[in-house]
């Protein structure tokens, strides 16, 4: 009988852990924007969800990463007007900050600063997810200060200065490409001639391999797909798209591609054998991926009325279609390999059409969490037939300006049955428990 007990406990104390989960990094444990916890509300109760803890941050665009108990976040403090839309490269100083916080009550564990002459468009703060990785977390600031440090005190195990290091300016909006861990690896978007990427050894800092040219570093972030038997790392900068393997940096293929601005901000997706990839000025490629060797083949190029530019927004796949927001403001689906726009609504940001407008998808279960520019969260369903609004509660405020509009333009993380919101005032931490 007490045998019986004791196993009945230990399966349901299982069972309790497996539906916490962390999110440790840009587009959480998977770097494919699925939530996976359960026990999550199906709507919000009346009022709103209970908010656990609000605490002061500074200018950014970087949402939080939540892992082992810890909450970090990075931005930037400046007596300067950041809170300004423009595309030219106003100058201003301050302080890069990265904070580590209490998940728990929101206090500060550690912090650490540096100064940093900022040179780019929408300069309200830094752009990347930290990424947590054991008991080490990894930052990369706008302007090109990559650290190492320790999870537990905040001690800088290694850094660099990326501009200084490849010889080049930052991106015009920024470095915004969001760094990835690769084994033993931190794969970086570091540069412009001397290298477009580079493998960074994660305990030392010491560089592995580099590869690529391009003439701007671009803001999309590395991603490994699986293709032709291979693990192949895609990247695209503002003249192309390329794949090289990930262990040594031998580029595998290579394909032109342009988008206005260098705005190449989305992560190459693959949808079954094709690869998809997108840009400003409603640019798009399909690619279909080789089958025997690491190679691609051009099924259209910058086709009309059809596809999906996305700006802010990571597209998501489902149901064989790209979920998505496009640059002109309307969340569509997008059929492959035809490119065909299924279906297209300016909801659940509004209900008209507005510039870049942005709210950024994740999958929880059956359903889908949107927290928008409004600084809504938005619960809904996205199917083939169309999106279907079921609940909306407001998290935080819009606190900065693009296209005429306040705005808040900071991926949210969800972790641990809660949700993480951050605009350049504040970061909050909000139930979502059932």
């Amino acid at each position: 009988m007490q045998r019986t007990w004791l196993t009945a406990a230990v399966l349901i104390s299982s069972s309790v852990v497996a539906s916490a989960d962390d999110w440790p990094q840009w587009m959480g444990p998977g770097r494919d924007n699925v939530w996976r916890e359960t026990g999550i509300v199906d709507t919000f109760p009346e009022g709103g969800p209970k908010v656990l803890w609000k605490k002061p941050v500074a200018g950014g665009y970087a949402g939080p990463a939540i892992a082992g108990g810890k909450v970090y976040v990075t931005d930037y403090v400046t007596e300067a007007n950041v809170k300004i839309d423009n595309f030219s490269r106003n100058s201003s100083s301050g302080t890069e900050r990265v904070l580590c916080l209490d998940e728990a009550t929101g206090e500060l564990l550690w912090k650490h600063e540096y100064p940093v002459t900022y040179t780019i468009s929408y300069p309200a703060g830094p752009r990347c997810t930290p990424n947590v990785d054991g008991d080490r977390v990894y930052t990369l600031g706008a302007e090109g200060n990559l650290f190492c440090f320790q999870t537990a005190d905040g001690k800088i195990l290694w850094s660099k200065d990326l501009k200084k290091e490849y010889q080049c300016k930052a991106a015009l909006w920024g470095y915004a490409s969001h760094p990835l861990i690769d084994g033993d690896k931190l794969i970086c978007v570091v540069g412009t001639e001397v290298a477009h990427v580079a493998a960074f050894d994660k305990l030392t800092g010491k560089e592995i391999w580099t590869a690529g040219k391009a003439p701007e570093q671009g803001y999309s972030p590395p991603t490994i797909i699986e293709a032709a038997g291979e693990r192949q790392l895609v990247l695209l900068k503002p003249n192309g798209v390329y794949a090289v393997n990930p262990e040594t940096g031998k580029v595998l293929w290579e394909t032109p591609y342009g988008a206005d601005n260098g705005s190449i901000i989305m992560s190459p997706i693959k949808v079954g054998e094709y690869l998809f990839v997108g840009g400003y000025q409603e640019k798009n490629l399909l690619l279909k991926l080789n089958n025997d060797k690491p190679g691609v083949e051009i099924v259209f190029r910058d086709k009309p009325r059809s596809a999906i530019s996305p700006i802010n927004v990571q597209p998501f796949v489902a149901d064989g279609l790209i979920y998505g927001f496009h640059e002109k403001g309307d969340l569509r689906a997008v059929e492959v390999p035809s490119g065909k726009i299924v279906w297209r609504t300016p909801q659940p940001v509004g209900e008209r059409q507005q510039g870049s407008a942005t709210a950024f998808i994740v999958k929880q279960a059956d359903r889908y969490f949107l927290f928008t520019e409004t600084g809504d969260l938005v619960i809904g369903k996205l199917s083939p037939e169309g999106f279907t609004e079921i609940d909306r509660t407001k998290l935080i405020e819009p606190s900065n300006f693009a296209f005429g509009r306040d705005v808040v333009w900071c991926a949210p993380a969800y972790a641990n049955q809660k949700v993480f919101v951050r605009n350049d005032h504040e970061i909050v931490a909000v139930s979502l428990a059932k």
